[in-house]
This record gives structure tokens, C-alpha cells and sequence, in this order.
């Protein structure tokens, strides 16, 4: 399993994860095309930093207003500084545009990107707008996002997913998280770090303050965390393939101002140990909310979810739907599966698992690489080797051939490099 790790040592916020991101291998041109599709008037720079003598990347929203004042400028007289994100509170931006939830759903719905960036996208903003709901006591529907609403905001929420896809992690850790000290100026007034709708969206994630008084969470850093569905937990064993750091805009002594990600394959000690087993049986749902659902558990993190026919007391036909997981995840699958389903109960219990050792391998194809994965016995000897799914379904989508014609090639040439290599 591909692991995105997020060190989140001098916090996180929008600019700081889009440095990350490219800094880790993700075109910086996916993210400027992602920027020009929503049509809101911006676009992105990049540009390397150093942060406590470490290298790393920062990646800027120029928002319209900013583009204005750099055309006036080179028409005449004074010199445009380099633009400068701070690491601080969105509420201190000065591109701050009222926009309803409403309206900001729409501007992602209307942007040529594919529908899981959308759906991420979506969701950050949907959760941002029952926070900030719940800190005023008033309807979602009435909820104006002020500074959460700004052009540069809504950016880096989708050029983040958009980097988050093509990254191809498919579950996302962080360590504890240093929201900083000290106070922000908000709409509020002045009050303490981490701000009311960072401390809403951070839930029960594990924080502390270190270095300097500045806010180091923002809370579109925080809406992030909770868009990628991470989980808080220690480094797991892991075979680092990227490496990547984001540059947040403030130089901080004594504790460099970056967020360091880590991408790489989870590794045959992290696949042994205990795993969950959640399992509810349905008899009143409609089965095409049941698929629905199951892709909804995937993306959630669980590892497998399958469904099963069973009859019921009095003879009524019902399905089992059974999730595998880790167990940090159980609280987040149930609620997916009480929100999803109409099922009013369900068990679960903790077993042992034992998996093979995992590694992949690159194979050349006529329309591009796909990667085989090995596993292999305690020994060292070869136990299966498939090529990648998802790898041939996208070649074979782009391509317009047939998916099993790019799954036998696959293994034809892996089997030809096995045999050169004899």
C-alpha cells in the first residue's frame, strides 16, 4: 500500500502542503492547470526557499487583484516585491471574498477535473461550512465563508487534491501536529491559537505548541488533514520511494518553517499485526447504495469491504457487508456505515493477520510503464506477481484498448525480465 506521511513538525497549512507536494515529484504544471480550470481569476508560483539552511519548495496563489497590480506595475513606476504568503491565519489575507458554501460548490463542480478531486474538494468546503455554522449557531445555508472563501483558499484545497491523486497514496498519516502559540486576529477578535474553526476541524487529532508564538495550523491546513481522511499515528515501517518539503512564508529561528512529506510502500512488518473486522447484515437497502457505499469504505481507508447474501430471521434475504481495517479506523467506517446504509447495528472484533512481504517492479508496455507486484515467501522466493490494476485500467481508458490485453502484455514483459535475469 502506497502511504502518504506528513511530519508535521512546524504545522501545516495551504502554500506549505502544495510545496510539499511538488517538492515530492507532483508536476507543478498539473497544479497551475488545476488553478486555471476553477476560473476564479488565479494562478500559482513556485519558486525554491531555504528555511533554517534546509531546501525546500513554496508554491504562492496570485490572486486576481495581486495579477492587476503586477501589470500596473510593469507599465510604470514601482517595483512589485515578491509575493509572500505568510503562515498565518487566512482571516489576516487581504483577498477575502464573501461566498456562500453554495457558491463556492459550484465553481468545483463547474471545473473540468476529474470527480475525486471534485468529491475531495467538495467535502473540505461542506465540513468547513458546519464548522463555521456551528461556532455562529446558525443554518449551513447561511454561512458566508469571509476569508475561507477567498480566491487563494479555494486553490489550494483543489490544487492540493489534485496533487493528493496524482501522488496515488492511498492512505495518509500524520504526526502530532504543533499548532503553534500566542494569539490571531480574526473576524472573532483576538484570541488564542489554534482559531475556533481550526480547533472544530482538528477534532481529537493529537496537538501541542513549540517554538515561536505564531499560528501554525491554519484552518485551511486543518481542512486538508480532515480532506484526506489522515490518521495520527507514529512513522510506520515503510520503504520511503519521495521525499518532499513545503516551505510555509516566515523564517523561523530554531525551528524551520516547513512541512517534510514522506511517500513510500508500506512494508511486510506493517502488514502483519492486528486487523479489524466490522460486519452488519441489511435486509431494507437498495443493493445499488450498497456498491455506493462500499467505494465510500475504500476511500475511508479500509482495506477490503465485500458483500455476501444471507437469509434472515422469518425468511427474509439480507446482505452481510464486512469491512477489514486498521483498527484506528473503525470509529471513522462506522460512522460511514450508519450515515450510508439504513442499518441500525453492527459488531465488530480484532484478528490476527499475516500478509506476505511486498515489492514492485516497473514493466514497459506499448502504451506505457506498469508496475508488477511481488510477493514473496518468508524465504525470499517468489509467491505471485500481478501487474497493478489501477496502472492497466488507466492505460487502457487513455488508450482505448482492451484492459486484459494490457494486463497479459504487462506480464509477458515482466516474465521476459525474469528470464534475462537468470
Amino acid at each position: 500500500m502506497r502511504i502518504g506521511y506528513l511530519e508535521c513538525f512546524s504545522g501545516i497549512s495551504g502554500d506549505m502542503l502544495l510545496g510539499a507536494l511538488v517538492d515530492a515529484g507532483v508536476p507543478f504544471n498539473c497544479l497551475e492547470e488545476a488553478a486555471a480550470a476553477l476560473g476564479v481569476g488565479a494562478r500559482l508560483e513556485m519558486r525554491k526557499v531555504s528555511r533554517g539552511g534546509l531546501a525546500a519548495t513554496k508554491v504562492d496563489v496570485i490572486a486576481p487583484e495581486e495579477l492587476a497590480r503586477e501589470t500596473e506595475h510593469s507599465h510604470g513606476s514601482h517595483p512589485h516585491p515578491a509575493h509572500e504568503h505568510s503562515h498565518e491565519h487566512p482571516h489576516t489575507h487581504k483577498h477575502s471574498a464573501h461566498r456562500s458554501l453554495s457558491a463556492i460548490l459550484k465553481i468545483i463542480a463547474a471545473a473540468p477535473l476529474c470527480e475525486t478531486v471534485k468529491q475531495r474538494s467538495a467535502r473540505a468546503f461542506q465540513q468547513l461550512g458546519e464548522v463555521e455554522a456551528a461556532i455562529h449557531s446558525v443554518p449551513i445555508e447561511e454561512v458566508h465563508f469571509h476569508e475561507v472563501g477567498a480566491v487563494d483558499t479555494i486553490v489550494d484545497i483543489v490544487c492540493a487534491a489534485v496533487g493528493a491523486e496524482a501522488l496515488g497514496v492511498a492512505r495518509w498519516l500524520s504526526s502530532p501536529l504543533n499548532v503553534g502559540s500566542g494569539t490571531v486576529v480574526c473576524q472573532h477578535g483576538t484570541l488564542p491559537v489554534p482559531a475556533p474553526a481550526t480547533l472544530a476541524l482538528l477534532g481529537n487529532a493529537p496537538i501541542y505548541a513549540a517554538g515561536e508564538p505564531m499560528e501554525r495550523v491554519t484552518p485551511t491546513g486543518a481542512a486538508l488533514l480532515r480532506m484526506l481522511d489522515v490518521s495520527y499515528a507514529q512513522l510506520p515501517p515503510m520503504r520511503v520511494v519521495q521525499t518532499g518539503y513545503g516551505a510555509g512564508g516566515r523564517e523561523t529561528p530554531g525551528q524551520p518553517n516547513l512541512l517534510r512529506l514522506l511517500v513510500g510502500e508500506e512494508t511486510s512488518e506493517a502488514a502483519n499485526g492486528s486487523i479489524a473486522v466490522i460486519e452488519t447484515v441489511i435486509d431494507d437497502c437498495n443493493p445499488q447504495l450498497l456498491a455506493y457505499v462500499s467505494e465510500k469504505l475504500l476511500e475511508a481507508g479500509a482495506w477490503d469491504v465485500y458483500r455476501a447474501a444471507v437469509q434472515m430471521k422469518k425468511g427474509r434475504a439480507g446482505v452481510q457487508v464486512t469491512v477489514l481495517c486498521r483498527p484506528d479506523l473503525v470509529h471513522a467506517l462506522n460512522d460511514v456505515l450508519f450515515r450510508e446504509t439504513t442499518t441500525i447495528g453492527l459488531r465488530w472484533r480484532l484478528e490476527n493477520k499475516v500478509a506476505l512481504a511486498r515489492e514492485f517492479v516497473d514493466v514497459e508496455t506499448s502504451w506505457g510503464s506498469v508496475r508488477i507486484k511481488i510477493a514473496r515467501l518468508p524465504n525470499g522466493a517468489i509467491a505471485n506477481a500481478a501487474p497493478e490494476f489501477e496502472d492497466c485500467r488507466k492505460i487502457a481508458a487513455e488508450n482505448a484498448v482492451p484492459l486484459k490485453q494490457v494486463m497479459e502484455q504487462a506480464m509477458q514483459a515482466y516474465a521476459a525480465a525474469q528470464k534475462e535475469n537468470r
